[in-house]
């Protein structure tokens, strides 16, 4: 081979990488913000909706994952200065950094502690006006259905324990002690902020003669749902959480809205995002399925007889 020959085929065989590295940098870039990282059945429902608009991970589309509960803020800012095209934020606290954070690039958010107009999110939930949109659950009277519940299945129940974190279940703590007053039923306010919290607050509730408890929604809780469903097996108390994944990591009952659902829906979201909508114009979301989720195993630990009737109307009965 001569020298000219050998140098253009070396240029060609160098450029070739080069070339796909730049359609590559070419492609969208979404960035994943949460606080409960590798819940492989979340990440999968949140790209079925990438892939209603046609978007696969890895093809058309790359994500930058970044879970730092410590220092949100900090991971925030990071995928603000890599220009990301869309922040999925996947918790509380991520669209709280996020809003701070940018008022450019579109954010599709799920939280489900907070009123988005009272925060100051948007504007509204059906012109939401800004650059933020997404899935928002402002039911703090969901609670009262949770005290229903657990009514049904400890008829004789006096008094009962609400477990969760000081300030992002400030509207759920008044909302279920609203609730219980109307029942006649005593409560006992429990604060838990880290998992060590867990152990020593189900002690405190069976040392206070409660007799059952309302597990209030928060990252902490669907991050801990096997630890809290062993606590609360040894200690016999029947607890109520407002995520499916709690009875099926061993807790008692669940109601509340498919989360899972909710993340297939902001996948589409993001989706119409790239493909040009504006968050400003994508109403705000509420879940539209609500599950009842019952573990028999778990109430014949705990000496429950589960009513029949409930057991019918079940989403999801696990024996």
């Amino acid at each position: 081979m001569r020298r000219r020959e050998f140098i253009s085929a070396i240029a060609g065989a160098t450029a070739w990488p080069l070339t796909a590295r730049a359609q590559q940098s070419a492609i969208p870039v979404v960035g994943y913000l949460t606080e409960v990282p590798n819940v492989a059945h979340l990440n999968a429902a949140f790209h079925r909706g990438m892939a209603v608009s046609g978007y696969v991970e890895g093809e058309n589309f790359a994500t930058e994952y970044r879970f730092n509960p410590e220092s949100m803020s900090q991971a925030v800012a990071d995928l603000v200065r890599r220009k990301v095209n869309a922040i999925f934020a996947a918790a509380p606290a991520a669209v709280a950094a996020v809003s701070k954070a940018t008022t450019s690039i579109p954010i599709v958010g799920i939280d489900l502690e907070s009123d988005p107009v009272a925060k100051g999110y948007v504007e509204s939930l059906a012109r939401p006006g800004g650059n933020i949109t997404g899935m928002f659950l402002d039911i703090p009277e969901l609670s009262g259905k949770h005290l229903v519940l657990l009514k049904e299945i400890v008829p004789r129940l006096s008094r009962i324990a609400i477990f969760g974190v000081p300030g992002l279940n400030a509207l759920q703590f008044a909302a279920t002690e609203t609730a219980a007053r109307a029942a006649g039923v005593e409560t006992e306010i429990l604060e838990v902020l880290v998992p060590d919290d867990l152990h020593g607050a189900i002690e405190t509730a069976r040392a206070r003669h409660v007799e059952a408890g309302i597990l209030l929604s928060s990252p902490l809780v669907f991050t801990s749902t096997r630890l809290i469903g062993a606590l609360a097996l040894a200690e016999r108390l029947p607890l109520i959480s407002l995520f499916g994944e709690f009875p099926k990591n061993g807790g008692l009952i669940a109601y509340g809205p498919n989360v899972g659902e909710m993340f297939r829906r902001c996948g589409e979201y993001v989706g119409r995002i790239l493909h040009g909508a504006k968050p400003s114009e994508l109403p705000i979301q509420r879940p539209e399925r609500f599950d009842l989720v019952i573990n028999l195993k778990s109430a014949m630990a705990i000496g429950l007889d589960m009513p029949a009737q409930l057991q019918q109307l079940a989403d999801e009965v696990i024996e």
